[in-house]
């Protein structure tokens, strides 16, 4: 029989060292998955696998020692209770989420939200070479944003009004970036200090501050063999729509400028940065 295993990779079968042996990639978008679904994991890997699972850096989950012959039984078996598998290779992978403002007090923004728009749009798709999304709630960065192609981060956009601000100086003390200050019964806004982190919106008690959830990008991070820092080129961008036109733009332009086994960075880096910011911002302006 003839084993096509590029089409299992692809399917999320990776081969094993042991021979005609598989670890099972999972589909786990922002690394959430209810009761249901982990006791359909374990019925499989207790049945197919030897009665264990590996979690990945990137909140995956994988079935190790799924033989070649129960692949499609396995499959079948998942998928009855809502569990789907991965994607390997030069495709859009699995999308990263921390839990974001649903449940983390520090959260600006619904992270699992994102996390499953994302992956209903690009989850999948085939590029040059893979391409990860990751978002992460707000300042504090629990999922490294900048560690992927392309990172979120939620931030706020802020706004203040005197005219219901006491000066009480509550923001002052909640800004780590002393970008706020309180001198001769005025209120001081350092903009270049400001980080969007909304901590002074959050413990406003008079609600003079007030923040709208914004999303702060970074483009071209690896964490493999080459490790990089992704970039920030824009302000924090207003709305989904926006993000999305823009997410559409950079996948784009990793189809037109990528090579096989080239990573979002390296594609940047041969058009050139200035190419790719001139082509990002087109998207931001058009959006305005």
């Amino acid at each position: 029989m003839v084993v096509d295993y590029a089409a299992l990779k692809k399917g999320g079968f990776m081969r094993q060292k042991q021979k005609d042996h598989f670890s099972l990639r999972l589909k786990v978008v922002g690394g959430e998955l209810e009761v249901a679904q982990l006791q359909a994991v374990a019925e499989v890997a207790e049945k197919y696998g030897r009665g264990s699972v590996h979690l990945t850096a990137r909140q995956g989950v994988e079935i190790p020692f799924i033989k070649l012959a129960d692949v499609e039984k396995v499959k079948d078996a998942l998928a009855a209770k809502g569990v789907f598998t991965g994607v390997c290779g030069p495709r859009v992978r699995t999308v990263t989420a921390c839990q974001g403002n649903a449940i983390c007090p520090s959260g600006c923004i619904d992270t699992y939200a994102l996390a499953r728009q994302i992956s209903e749009r690009y989850f999948g798709r085939e590029l040059p070479h893979k391409f990860k999304f990751g978002v992460t709630g707000c300042r504090n960065n629990c999922l490294k944003a900048e560690e992927n192609d392309l990172g979120v981060k939620g931030v706020y956009r802020l706004s203040w009004s005197g005219e219901v601000c006491t000066l009480c100086g509550v923001c002052v003390k909640a800004c780590r970036e002393k970008a706020v200050s309180v001198r001769e019964n005025t209120l001081t806004i350092d903009e270049k200090r400001c980080n969007n982190c909304g901590r002074c919106a959050k413990t406003c008690p008079t609600g003079a501050w007030k923040g709208e959830p914004g999303y702060l990008l970074s483009f071209g991070g690896t964490f493999g063999n080459r490790i990089a820092q992704g970039r920030q080129i824009l302000p924090p961008l207003k709305d989904t729509i926006t993000f999305f036109r823009v997410a559409d733009a950079a996948l784009d332009f990793f189809d037109k400028h990528g090579k096989p086994e080239d990573r979002f960075l390296a594609a940047i880096e041969r058009a050139g940065w200035g190419v790719f910011e001139e082509t990002i911002l087109a998207e931001v302006r058009h959006a305005c």
